[in-house]
């Protein structure tokens, strides 16, 4: 007993980086989700006119995001917004509290798929789906220690969860202030800042789960 114990108290942290890049990635999503949802209830009980919306149609600051489209299967945009809201904060509270439980992968995915449907828009999702992913490999136990490359990468991972969510940042509320603050309305920022945070997310899940198969290869 004493020896199971104390090989579960020394591998917990192996999953510390996984989880932080989880964790973080979906504060931001659920942050984004409500966004949109607000968006959404502030059109009022109106019909959409079919399943492809906007979250903030004829909204100036909006426009470089193209009204940030969204998708709904429900007809209408005050209860599309409250249900985008609830499922929102669902997703961020269940990625920051329990992405690392028995299954909290997959909950995360569907929560993922949900909140696409209730007019979440269509990046804070895909985060979701891809930390959901990611977070399915939380408790798995590493076969081998990672090479040269992946293990440098390890070691530097806060550096890149921060390039990775300064990617993010910039796209959104970044290009909102360029184009308020600064006149900034370059059509081609949009999908060069998305590649950007989402390569930075990929790498960020890469880079976290290379520490913790170093950690858990130096405990075991």
């Amino acid at each position: 007993m004493h020896s199971t114990t104390a090989t579960v108290v020394a591998r917990e942290p192996a999953r510390n980086a996984t989880r932080t890049v989880v964790s973080t990635f979906g504060l931001l999503a659920g942050l984004a989700g409500i966004e949109h949802g607000v968006g959404e209830i502030l059109q009022g009980s109106v019909k959409p006119e079919g399943p492809v919306i906007e979250s903030w149609p004829d909204t100036k600051a909006f426009e470089i995001l193209g009204g940030e489209p969204a998708l709904t299967v429900i007809p209408n945009l005050l209860v599309t917004g409250i249900a985008a809201v609830i499922v929102a904060v669902a997703l961020l509270v269940w990625s920051v509290r329990f992405a690392d439980r028995r299954h909290g992968g997959l909950v995360l995915i569907l929560l993922s798929v949900l909140l696409l449907l209730v007019g979440g828009g269509f990046g804070p999702p895909l985060i979701g789906i891809i930390i959901g992913i990611g977070a399915t490999r939380m408790g798995a136990t590493p076969r081998r220690r990672p090479g040269r490359v992946a293990q440098a990468v390890g070691r530097v991972w806060p550096w890149v969860l921060g390039a990775g969510v300064l990617g993010y940042l910039s796209l959104l509320p970044g290009t909102i202030l360029f184009g308020q603050l600064l006149g900034v309305d370059n059509p081609g920022l949009v999908p060069a800042l998305s590649a950007f945070s989402f390569a930075g997310l990929l790498l960020a899940l890469g880079a976290a789960r290379a520490a913790d198969r170093i950690r858990a290869g130096c405990r075991d």
